[in-house]
């Protein structure tokens, strides 16, 4: 659309997609009402299942099939693509899991996508944060959600990349460098936690120790979002896939309410 004279630009919108395993299918919920409401995404960055979720949407823009991917995944299906390995990097090889993702999404190169898009990993042995934004995109979701422990490392050109959420939960930094003038964050990781009813799963332990850690960098990674989102998902846990529908019904509700404050800043 040309800019007529007088008018400013419109401001270019970015939206930060952060980690939480099954608590960021909120993301989904939020994606919906910002798609139903008329926001502009310009870029998306996302890490760990904001990767995941953020990369289906900047491919197709289609809200309804990344919620009907999300209803199938429940606990059991879940499990089936774990493929347990004995202990090198990591407790679960993650095959399947590529197997799964590659003709999901297809063999398209970030800049293919409709949407600019880029995740967030970390290298294992410098700990540094590796924004990936070139290459094939399930590998560098691949990298985004490699959990640490529990997952294998995955190998990055000549790095070994692990779990972005260790750097940056909510990648807010990874936006403003891409050109954002307006950021949305949305953030699944309350900072108080859930008590566990039963005793939990070795899978469940290795989850909650990792994002215990991610809380004490939530807040800075939230530092600079013009807009933070925070879905009411404290009590889901983050392996359980099942409450899918739930996790989306909690994305929406959180959007709508900062609908009219979006609306506000943009000029819409």
């Amino acid at each position: 659309m040309a800019i007529k004279r007088g008018e400013s630009p419109r401001k270019k919108v970015g939206l930060a997609l952060g980690s939480g395993a099954a608590r960021g299918l909120a993301h989904i919920g939020v994606l919906e009402v910002l798609d139903r409401e008329g926001i502009p995404v310009d870029m998306i960055a996302g890490t760990s299942i904001g990767a995941l979720i953020g990369a289906f949407y900047a491919q197709q823009k289609d809200v309804g099939r990344i919620k009907n991917l999300a209803l199938g995944m429940g606990s059991k299906k879940f499990a089936s693509l774990l493929d347990p390995v004995l202990p090198r990097t990591g407790l679960i090889r993650g095959r399947k899991i590529e197997n799964t993702l590659r003709p999901t999404i297809g063999d398209i190169e970030f800049g293919d996508l409709r949407i600019p898009f880029a995740c967030v990993a970390t290298d294992i042995g410098s700990g540094e944060e590796v924004v990936i934004k070139r290459g094939l995109v399930w590998e560098g979701i691949r990298a985004s959600g490699s959990l640490p422990g529990l997952f294998t490392v995955a190998k990055w050109e000549s790095r070994y990349l692990v779990d972005g959420g260790l750097v940056s939960p909510v990648p807010v930094s990874v936006l403003k460098a891409m050109g954002a003038d307006f950021i949305i964050a949305v953030n699944v990781l309350p900072y108080r936690g859930r008590r566990e009813r039963k005793e939990p799963s070795i899978f469940g332990v290795i989850m909650q120790t990792f994002y215990i850690a991610s809380y004490q960098m939530v807040k800075s990674s939230l530092s600079g979002a013009d807009i933070v989102i925070e879905p009411q998902v404290g009590d889901i846990a983050f392996a359980d896939f099942r409450r899918a529908e739930e996790c989306m019904r909690q994305g929406e509700l959180a959007a709508q309410e900062a609908i009219a404050e979006i609306k506000r800043c943009l000029l819409l």
